[in-house]
């Protein structure tokens, strides 16, 4: 007899307690609620050839930046050979294959033919919808969510978690009003929502209301702040309100409550830690010491060669606590690996050492080299993934040496 998920999808080797820890585990992996690998663990034990556990114990640590988590999921793909599986399945490890084989489009695609004949594959849409974060997409996310939308109907089981998902969508690709109604439609079905939270502290950022901002984020703190996987990067959201305002204490204290780095900071808080930094400099303030504890966090991934994204914060702390000879090997470490025919040998060549050769340009005073290598950046740049909130640093570092130069010659050297 056939078994099917809550969402009418066909299943292998699944349990009535396996298919019930799944469930649970795949709710709070589409809301951003920590605990989704503890939540999955009696599935694994209590139905050991339940393929789509299988695959979301696997998805878990591949929609992530750290080559380290990736790589993780070797020995699971290996786990999943020989396991019965309908085609969607099969699909779905194929696409978990293609990423640990560092090609990102081709498991998109897969994960785009799974939605064309099951647009009800939560686990799918979820993890498209990060690949296309992961490799700044905002129009293939969009136009993805589009297609299913209609689809996703009543009252279907992780419905919040899709308009979520199109809430981002819209707002990255610039609809911010219809972003703004779409994660208040989220919260009216699921006010603990995480991402859509996150959502809104990027409208606010987006349509520049600060204070608004700050008074969302304190309001909804216990949505959040608890038990999410997203509150120190919503936190960090909230420091970029109170710079919005000139408040550079009020950012500082943000960052050493939620981002301090330590040995063990996740990637994303250092990758968060930077960007804070970074831009409290621009603005006036001094994150004095912080920026020497957050490079030497950030050292031992130097030669990670996986994410231009990381490289380019990893650079950011470097040049931030002027440290010279970590600048330099990372330089000499993006130098080496840009003629490599992979995808961060690509990235690396376009994008990652112009930007990072630019940011030193700028941390010794060479305004005008820093404004001529971020100016020959292509437009595909937004392809090293992250937001446009994200992203904004170097917009911000470029603007910031034009004014140190002056705007007439800044235009004359660009």
């Amino acid at each position: 007899m056939s078994t099917f998920d809550a969402r009418g999808c066909r299943v292998s080797g699944a349990t009535a307690a396996g298919l019930a820890a799944f469930e649970q585990a795949l709710a709070r992996f589409q809301s951003w609620r920590a605990g989704s690998e503890a939540a999955l663990e009696p599935a694994l034990r209590d139905a050991p050839d339940f393929v789509m556990a299988r695959v979301l114990q696997a998805y878990q640590v591949l929609c992530s930046r750290d080559v380290r988590r990736v790589r993780s999921a070797i020995p699971l793909l290996a786990g999943m050979a020989g396991l019965p599986a309908t085609r969607r399945e099969r699909l779905h490890i194929a696409a978990i294959a293609s990423v640990l084989a560092d090609d990102y489009e081709s498991a998109k695609a897969i994960l785009g033919e799974i939605l064309r004949h099951e647009p009800l594959d939560a686990l799918a849409l979820q993890v498209a919808h990060a690949f296309d974060y992961l490799t700044g997409d905002p129009l293939g996310m969009k136009a993805r969510i589009d297609a299913v939308l209609p689809t996703w109907s009543g009252d279907l089981p992780g419905r919040h978690a899709v308009l979520a998902m199109h809430a981002f969508a819209l707002e990255e690709n610039g609809d911010f009003a219809a972003a703004e109604q779409t994660a208040r439609a989220a919260l009216a079905l699921e006010p603990a929502d995480a991402r859509a939270h996150h959502v809104m502290a990027h409208v606010f950022e987006m349509t520049r209301r600060p204070a608004a901002g700050l008074r969302w984020l304190d309001e909804h703190r216990a949505a959040w702040s608890t038990g999410t996987v997203v509150a120190n990067h919503v936190g960090w959201h909230g420091a970029l309100f109170h710079l919005a305002q000139d408040d550079a204490a009020g950012a500082l204290a943000l960052y050493d409550r939620r981002l301090a780095a330590t040995a063990g900071s996740e990637l994303a808080d250092l990758i968060d830690a930077s960007a804070l930094l970074w831009r409290i400099g621009l603005q006036g303030g001094d994150p004095g010491s912080r920026w020497n504890d957050l490079a030497a966090a950030w050292a031992p991934r130097i030669d990670d060669a996986f994410c231009t994204f990381s490289d380019v914060h990893a650079m950011l702390a470097f040049v931030g606590a002027a440290d010279r000879t970590l600048a330099r090997r990372l330089e000499d470490a993006l130098r080496r690996g840009q003629s490599l025919p992979t995808r961060h040998g690509a990235t690396t060549r376009q994008i990652g050492l112009p930007a990072c050769r630019a940011l030193m340009a700028f941390g010794r005073g060479d305004h005008r080299l820093a404004i001529t290598l971020l100016a020959s950046l292509p437009g595909i740049s937004h392809r090293i993934g992250g937001s446009h909130a994200q992203r904004d640093v170097l917009h911000l570092t470029m603007r910031h040496a034009i004014e140190r130069v002056g705007w007439c010659d800044a235009m004359s050297i660009a």
